[in-house]
């Protein structure tokens, strides 16, 4: 008599007896990660598929059936469970969702999550999930992102705007004007002339780090800037934009001032700001995986690379949290040395070390 059929004080099934009596049901049982890497169970009431650590409620064991593999589950008919584990996504599909968006890149037509899904030896629901989990984006925003990406670059080229609008994937004129206050913050030819007819609002004002720049577009603010002369966040601020009308000194900009001292001096408060972010595809993927990163913690360059799907990609990492024009909004002070040290910003290394010390992070930043 089985363990479970002396509690309950009746006779299982032989199905729940032999799997009670194989090993793997004592590392579900236990919730063992060690075995997240040798099979997944699945549960014929549901339909689902798991992980032997998930937290999901345990199912009968009559009702169990063992795959060596995720992918053997699938072909069965089963689907995965909400709650995979996030560190065997990471590791078992990084390789796939690589893959997934350098296809997405060179495609001269834009994929369906079904083609990607087909592509990658996944359901659409099982690859929708990953690719998610391990970008922060879903497949349809990082395609968006790619495609806006290929215009901008062929509108700074000088392709006529007809031109670059198809290239870059879009079906046709309507679609891409519909969208493109969004994808550009402004008309297409005007970005073509290098931003001219765009208007940023802008103030200077002074906070505890020194001298703090905030500027905003019509979708948002556009650059968060500290220094120590005024006068050069003023320049720094028309290279950015050179062709666009910089007005300064607007009252009703104080609010959004406001706001961002807000945030630098109480890091742990919610800025809800609204935030015209504007990078290459690569660049939005790093900067939303900053944005995941809680007050009072930090992460490595390396581990940012690793939740992105491209743990090789370390140095692009360090150079896409150069590239931040968001200071503290988008938090690329919390990006830290792989032995916890401070390095490597924008706006010098002191004021990263301030920033972390006063969200009380326990990284090496003495």
């Amino acid at each position: 008599m089985t363990q479970h059929e002396k509690r309950s004080g009746r006779m299982l099934p032989a199905r729940s007896r032999s799997v009670e009596r194989d090993p793997r049901w004592a590392a579900v049982l236990a919730r063992d990660p060690a075995a997240d890497d040798r099979f997944v169970y699945a549960v014929k009431t549901t339909g689902i598929y798991c992980w032997p650590s998930s937290p999901s409620r345990l199912p009968r064991p009559e009702n169990v059936v063992f795959f060596d593999t995720a992918e053997a589950a699938e072909a069965a008919g089963y689907r995965p469970s909400k709650h995979v584990p996030k560190g065997m996504i990471a590791a078992r599909y990084e390789g796939i969702v690589a893959a997934a968006c350098r296809r997405m890149e060179i495609s001269e037509t834009v994929l369906t999550l079904d083609e990607l899904a087909s592509a990658a030896g996944m359901s659409p629901f099982h690859f929708h999930r990953v690719f998610s989990e391990i970008t922060g984006l879903t497949p349809k925003a990082y395609a968006r992102a790619q495609r806006a990406r290929t215009l901008r670059s062929q509108l700074r080229g000088g392709s006529p705007v007809t031109r670059a609008i198809y290239d870059a994937g879009y079906g046709s004129d309507s679609r891409f004007y519909a969208e493109s206050g969004k994808i550009l913050g402004m008309r297409p030819r005007d970005y073509r002339l290098g931003g001219t007819g765009e208007v940023i609002r802008f103030a200077i004002g002074e906070c505890s780090l020194g001298s703090i720049l905030v500027a905003r577009s019509a979708h948002g603010i556009c650059a968060i800037s500290l220094g120590e002369d005024p006068g050069v966040l003023a320049h720094q601020l028309q290279d950015q934009f050179p062709r666009a009308e910089l007005i300064g000194d607007d009252a009703d900009f104080e609010r959004w001032m406001a706001q961002v001292v807000g945030l630098i001096e109480s890091p742990a408060s919610s800025s809800g700001l609204p935030l015209d972010i504007r990078g290459t595809v690569f660049q939005e993927r790093v900067w939303q995986a900053l944005r995941q990163i809680p007050p009072g913690t930090t992460m490595t360059y390396a581990e940012i690379a690793q939740r992105i799907g491209m743990p090789k990609a370390i140095r692009a990492v360090a150079r896409a949290c150069a590239a931040n024009r968001l200071a503290v909004a988008i938090p690329c002070h919390r990006v830290v040395r792989s032995d916890g040290g401070v390095s490597g910003y924008r706006w010098g290394v002191e004021r990263k070390r301030a920033l972390l010390l006063r969200e009380g992070s326990n990284g090496n930043v003495e």
